[in-house]
């Protein structure tokens, strides 16, 4: 199988799950394509690989593919999140077919450990968020016949091609707000956001009987502010207050769309107002999760002319979509309130902030944990000291992942495990499943060349 024929094959059975969900086949491929260049995006000559399958590609491209793909390498795309909002019979084969890009991802380029870490992580954050089964590890070989490290995403890609061709089953149920408050305090940490999202939902829940009562109420506003440092959880948050406010009634479809400035400001005056339009339309029903706001009015003398158009036409879309729509803006503290007093109507719509605060090292521990299990890989007690050390060695500047920071310990460790057991012809299951505190040494302890990636700040 060639580079791109890898690719090229799941990009196949993701539309033919894409078709039968009802997602627009132009998007399920966009998405999938980005996913795939974030995966591969330390990989040398993956650049050329991709634009083979994206016609008329250049590496600029593939590059710019891979910043709005970042932010699905520990979260679900937006179609999957779609999808999983409104319970559909289709979303386990989704995330199953969008682990089959994951996997495809590994035969970009020259392969790096990087990458396979990069694959695994991805693949497990769809399948878990839509409910599927785990990775299998234990069933995927340590090396294929080429030498390459293995991606531990490939036993469920062929499971996505089975599942592809199987009948859809009946939707599953919306999930109730208890059960989406449950999910809430399951979560690592974030206790302040806990009992501010529980405070939000009383008084809304309140609101909501009185005005069916015909009793007076007071207009509320739904829309919120997250400040924080990256990888406090936000988007993970606002994900779970968009299924909150579709179970209340409040919303009628409860999807999450998380965007940034690119996707808001367009190159010339005149297209930013269509094109944040726009983006707002794909929001109706659900959240609009704005990602480092404040940089639509960032700057030395405030917004530039394409910022001021883009608020602007978000503070009018807000109006017009009132009963049905609800944004959530991010980002560091100090610049969010400078955003949020940048514009009148931006001050009148936004009035409740939670504020996310950084996790201990116990926290980020746990998180580590989790996604390790997600994965199907288990972390044995020396490489959980290992990963304290690495901590306790971390300054905790402006700059610090946070969660992202141990997800990219993770993805890196799952890399130098698939390098660890290249000659191991017949390694056991523990073998395939255990990461070692070895695993987790800052570099690589091997001569093959690992490219650094850029931050990941979605």
């Amino acid at each position: 199988m060639s580079r791109d024929g890898g690719l090229r094959e799941a990009l196949t059975e993701l539309l033919v799950v894409a078709g039968r969900a009802g997602v627009a086949e132009d998007r399920a491929r966009s998405e999938a394509l980005s996913l795939a260049a974030a995966l591969a995006e330390s990989a040398p000559g993956a650049p050329a690989d991709w634009s083979k399958v994206v016609e008329g590609a250049t590496t600029q491209d593939f590059f710019d593919a891979a910043v709005r793909g970042r932010r699905w390498r520990g979260a679900p795309t937006g179609a999957l999140s779609e999808l999983i909002a409104d319970g559909s019979a289709e979303k386990i084969a989704y995330a199953e077919a969008l682990a089959e890009v994951a996997s495809a991802a590994c035969t970009l380029g020259e392969p790096t450990m990087r990458v396979v870490g990069n694959a695994s992580v991805a693949a497990a954050a769809q399948l878990q968020a839509a409910g599927a089964r785990p990775l299998q590890t234990g069933t995927t070989p340590a090396t294929p016949p080429t030498g390459t490290p293995a991606s531990p995403v490939t036993g469920q890609a062929q499971a996505a091609a089975k599942t592809a061709t199987q009948p859809a089953t009946e939707a599953e149920p919306a999930k109730t707000v208890e059960e989406l408050l449950a999910e809430l305090d399951e979560l690592t940490g974030l206790e302040r956001v806990k009992r501010e999202v529980h405070r939000q939902v009383a008084v809304l829940r309140v609101e909501k009987l009185r005005t069916e009562a015909g009793l007076k109420s007071p207009t509320i506003t739904r829309h919120l502010v997250f400040v924080g440092n990256p990888g406090t959880g936000k988007t993970t948050v606002a994900r779970l207050v968009s299924g909150i406010y579709k179970a209340l009634g409040l919303l009628s479809k409860g999807q999450l769309v998380e965007v940034d400035r690119s996707e808001l400001v367009a190159g010339y005056l005149g297209q930013t107002a269509t094109k944040t339009a726009e983006v707002v339309a794909s929001a109706a029903g659900g959240v609009l999760f704005i990602d480092e706001a404040y940089s639509l009015t960032a700057g030395d003398t405030g917004a530039d002319q394409y910022g001021r158009e883009a608020v602007d036409t978000l503070v009018k879309e807000m109006e017009d979509r009132r009963d049905d729509l609800v944004v959530i803006v991010a980002g560091y503290p100090e610049p969010m309130e400078t955003f949020i007093a940048a514009n009148p109507g931006l001050a009148s719509r936004f009035r409740t902030t939670i504020a996310f605060d950084d996790y201990s090292d116990d926290e980020l521990t746990d998180i580590l944990t989790g996604l390790s299990e997600g994965a199907d890989y288990e972390l044995v007690p020396d490489a959980l000291e290992r990963f304290r050390e690495i901590l306790a060695a971390t300054p905790r500047d402006r700059s610090f992942g946070n969660g992202r920071f141990a997800r990219n310990v993770l993805e890196a460790a799952i890399g130098r495990h698939a390098w660890r057991l290249r000659d191991v012809t017949a390694p056991t299951k523990d073998q395939l499943r255990q990461i070692l505190a070895e695993d987790l040494t800052e570099e690589p302890e091997t001569d093959v060349p690992e490219q650094s990636e850029q931050g990941d700040e979605a």
